[in-house]
């Protein structure tokens, strides 16, 4: 798994703001930021996930590595703030008070066992059929879930039934994060 210093989780915090900052025509300063580190080269899975006092405004990634991190956040950014079909696009208005949370992923794994799913450590992707469902590891921390509601609700996410993840033609996979916030960081 990817693992990002303090510095490294700052600038990639004040990149995702900047992006979204120039795409409302707001100016923001951000200094100059430095991605020549190699780990930037990295391609991995990564959400953008923005919470306005505490409740998510926007949450969009991808699983697996498409692009280097810096682009990747740039546009999950993008897709967090204007492009989650759950939120009306990301007003002016709204922009301070967001706080954006990102999250690197590890690679995923196949789970055989429930008993190798950790909450708080692990997040979860069911798959049956052409349903498919990811629930972020911080999400059942956050929710107060044991296991079996977080399989519950990564199976409500697929848009299947809560129990879909007992039946034997679901795939459940898992995956860790490292994830860090501008709250975390004092940038809000």
């Amino acid at each position: 798994m990817i693992e990002l210093n303090k510095i490294q989780q700052r600038n990639l915090l004040i990149l995702a703001r900047k992006t979204i900052a120039q795409r409302l025509g707001i100016d923001f300063d951000s200094g100059t930021l430095d991605f020549s580190d190699e780990i930037f080269k990295e391609k991995c899975g990564a959400f953008v996930t923005l919470h306005i006092n505490g409740n998510l405004r926007g949450c969009i990634g991808y699983i697996e590595g498409v692009h280097p991190i810096p682009d990747t956040i740039r546009e999950m950014a993008i897709a967090a703030a204007f492009r989650d079909p759950r939120f009306a696009p990301l007003s002016k208005g709204e922009y301070k008070l967001i706080d954006i949370e990102i999250s690197i992923l590890s690679p995923i794994e196949r789970v055989d066992s429930i008993d190798d799913i950790v909450v708080g450590r692990d997040g979860l992707i069911i798959t049956r059929g052409f349903n498919r469902g990811l629930l972020l590891p911080q999400v059942p921390v956050e929710q107060g879930w044991d296991r079996e509601t977080f399989l519950t609700h990564t199976c409500f996410k697929a848009g299947l039934p809560g129990d879909s993840w007992k039946k034997k033609d679901t795939l459940i996979e898992k995956f860790s994060a490292q994830v860090f916030s501008e709250k975390e960081h004092n940038l809000v």
